[in-house]
């Protein structure tokens, strides 16, 4: 029986969002463009993921996955595509095939939250050496965000982006037993893209265990 864990329509990617999610390390497939929209999907156990892919990409053969990925335990697929209807039938489909709804995923729960202002310089060099998106650099506020299940994160990210445009997207992690998100900006910025998270993650609907 497949468990869905994340069911997750992002619509309008953000210019920085989708370069991150274009980067050699995350899109192993077809990279997604700003504009465009997308679909996330993890489901358990991990290898039930090739069957959703094949639900999804049959149904709506115009779509492109960007990443089709299986950890030890969950497996995750990103689609995207110009119309988000392609995604909408694919959507239905998948939910279809493995007997569920959107609100069986799991309610994302954010676990931490900070601003850390006026970023020292050598905090920023030991971020920035394990960091996948944008140099941080000294002096600004630093937003930390991190949520479960991971790929919450993508969405909260994106939305963060919307509401702070001109903050700079550090870093996105999606994978793990949390997600985390790395923010840079100004102050008041950070506190836009934070209530932005908080809000975008509490309207998400879903079960609690």
């Amino acid at each position: 029986m497949t468990e869905l864990r994340v069911y997750l329509p992002i619509n309008d990617l953000q210019p920085q969002f989708a370069a991150w999610l274009s980067s050699p390390t995350r899109a192993r497939g077809y990279p997604p463009f700003e504009g465009q929209n997308s679909l996330i999907i993890e489901v358990a156990p991990a290898l039930a993921i090739h069957r959703i892919a094949d639900l999804a990409l049959k149904v709506a053969p115009d779509m492109e996955p960007g990443l089709l990925f299986t950890e030890r335990q969950f497996g995750l697929l990103e689609l995207h595509a110009d119309d988000a209807g392609d995604l909408a039938t694919a959507g239905k489909a998948i939910l279809k095939g493995i007997g569920a709804k959107a609100g069986d995923q799991l309610a994302p729960t954010v676990l931490y939250h900070d601003i850390i202002e006026d970023l020292s310089d050598q905090h920023a060099i030991i971020l920035n050496r394990s960091r996948d998106g944008s140099i941080l650099v000294p002096g600004v506020s630093l937003l930390i965000v991190e949520m479960a299940p991971a790929l919450f994160a993508c969405v909260a990210a994106n939305e963060a982006e919307r509401a702070a445009p001109d903050a700079t997207l550090n870093d996105v992690q999606m994978m793990g037993a949390s997600g985390r998100i790395f923010m840079s900006g100004t102050t008041d910025d950070m506190e836009k893209a934070r209530d932005a998270i908080i809000a975008t993650l509490k309207a998400v609907k879903g079960r609690t265990t």
